[in-house]
């Protein structure tokens, strides 16, 4: 694919900011022309934490180069908070579509995840919080002293030696 045609370019000494560049684009290629034929903005931002080049295309001409960079790095932090959202939080969907209704639900599961998470330290149990999750959600409606529900010997299963039972492995 053919590299874009520059025809307005600003660079940007100050390494101080991570701003690198900022240019004024018109894509080439036939078919990248076709779909978009305006100019676009071409940002290059360097980030000194992670020593990482970054390049960001934009049609946004008002704001000022940082702001856009700074934009997209916060754009990266919201991604990384759904995923772990979607990663620790047992939200299977949303059980409504307006903004309060989500915010609601984000909140009262990240409430759990923190409860849960101070039972953890408190009770100082070695295990997972998933785990921790899955024994609350299988006795929610049992009434069982909560330090009950988390001995190791009420999940142990018995193994009796019946003569009934054939073995499969000799061990």
């Amino acid at each position: 694919m053919p590299r874009p045609s520059t025809f307005a370019f600003r660079c940007f000494p100050d390494r101080s900011t991570g701003l690198q560049c900022d240019q004024t684009i018109v894509l080439t290629g036939f078919y990248p022309a076709k779909d978009y034929p305006e100019a676009l903005r071409r940002i290059r931002y360097y980030d000194a934490e992670t020593d990482t080049k970054y390049v960001f295309l934009t049609n946004n001409f008002d704001l000022s180069a940082l702001t856009i960079a700074q934009l997209y790095k916060a754009r990266w932090r919201i991604e990384l908070f759904f995923k772990w959202i979607k990663q620790h939080l047992r939200i299977k969907a949303f059980y409504g579509t307006s903004e309060n209704a989500v915010k609601t639900q984000i909140w009262i599961a990240v409430s759990v995840y923190v409860l849960v998470a101070i039972v953890k330290k408190e009770l100082g149990l070695e295990w997972s919080l998933y785990t921790i999750l899955q024994v609350l959600s299988v006795t929610l409606f049992e009434k069982t002293p909560i330090l009950q529900a988390f001995s190791e010997t009420r999940y142990k299963t018995k193994i009796s030696d019946s003569d009934n039972q054939l073995t499969l492995f000799d061990l």
